[in-house]
């Protein structure tokens, strides 16, 4: 059975970790809503550092990209259309943005999930990473150590498997 899950965090949460964690138990195709924006960015002259100043570039960027044509989104409809065609069981999509997540349940009739950790404070300065926690996700794992992140990925995916 193929499970999509929308994955989503503020930075430093612990998001590729859990996803690492998964991948321990179940078979994992990893993509991010950015990765076509960021091929952009680096042609254009990004480093590929996430400093304050990058990250809203990279927010209004992949704004930009969306209102001329859609380019994330028809990014993650070719991701999914390989993930149903290999042989992975969960597939995690990061996405940021409200708007984005609520399309992409609709569209492949994802499940979502907020990782959260005690200390990381929301990114406010600019729209995709301070709107993260505005979905209402059906799980949400509290980071607290590696050895429970872990154990949270372990019962995330006996889950899925049950149901």
């Amino acid at each position: 059975m193929k499970n999509i899950i929308i994955i989503n965090g503020t930075g430093g949460s612990g998001k590729d970790t859990f996803v690492e964690f998964v991948s321990k138990y179940s078979k994992v195709f990893n993509f991010s809503s950015v990765d076509k924006v960021k091929e952009v960015a680096r042609v254009i002259g990004w480093s590929g550092t996430k400093s304050e100043k990058d990250r809203k570039f990279l927010s209004d960027l992949k704004k930009l990209t969306t209102e001329y044509n859609d380019m994330s989104f028809n990014s993650i409809k070719d991701a999914v259309s390989k993930f149903y065609s290999d042989d992975n069981e969960i597939m995690f999509i990061h996405i940021r943005e409200p708007e984005e997540i609520k399309r992409a349940v609709n569209s492949f009739n994802a499940k979502t999930l907020l990782i959260k950790r005690d200390g990381q404070e929301i990114i406010k300065t600019n729209y995709s990473d301070a709107n993260v926690e505005n979905y209402n996700y059906d799980y949400i794992i509290e980071n607290t150590t590696l050895a429970d992140l872990d154990l949270q990925a372990k019962k995330l995916c006996n889950m899925i498997i049950k149901n």
